[in-house]
């Protein structure tokens, strides 16, 4: 009995397993684009530069967009305190993974909006003219994002995309709160 109700389930899994398949499409990608983050507290400040992310994931029956991205992002700037110019250096990397709705509105243009989570990794140094200080950990973020998708050729496509991320990065009186990406892509369909 037992071997007839398994062979009848494996039966019905490789019968049904055609009419389950759907249209997936593979790609990688990378793009380049502008990063701002948001430090609260005892520095009330924004930290701004280039942004750079590379990319892969897969496309769903042309609607749903799953992704991983690592993004990098390094910037140097000046924290003004009473009578002293602090000089410091922020460096990331994001690891994420996206889910994307895929809407069309032409046959080679794409909306999307979607959400975003996974880890960033904040490493701050600061140097004032009597001490030094280094801090980094991975703290987790979330967040989304909506942009527009361009299907160039049949295998080439870009990408511009607006993406917030929350975050918890703390460090001697310094949060970073948040981060805000302008980002240009182009992706590989294989």
């Amino acid at each position: 009995m037992k071997k007839s109700i398994l062979s009848t389930l494996v039966l019905a899994g490789i019968v049904s397993a055609p009419a389950m398949a759907t249209n997936v499409e593979t790609f990688m990608g990378g793009g380049v684009g502008y990063q701002l983050d948001n430090f609260k507290d005892a520095a009330k400040m924004h930290s701004e530069d280039a942004s750079y992310q590379i990319r892969g994931g897969v496309i769903v029956d042309n609607h749903h967009r799953l992704m991983a991205t690592y993004g990098y992002k390094k910037d140097k700037f000046n924290m003004v305190e009473p009578g002293e110019t602090i000089k410091a250096k922020h460096k990331q990397d994001l690891f994420l993974v996206s889910y994307d709705y895929l809407v069309p509105v032409t046959s080679n243009i794409n909306l999307f909006a979607g959400a975003s989570m996974g880890a960033a990794h904040n490493k701050l140094t600061a140097k004032t003219s009597e001490e030094s200080f280094k801090n980094s950990s991975t703290d987790f973020v979330w967040g989304g994002q909506l942009g527009a998708m361009v299907q160039l050729t049949d295998n080439i496509s870009s990408d511009l995309t607006y993406r917030y991320l929350d975050q918890n990065y703390k460090t001697g009186g310094v949060r970073l709160k948040g981060t805000e990406q302008v980002v240009w892509s182009v992706d590989y369909k294989f």
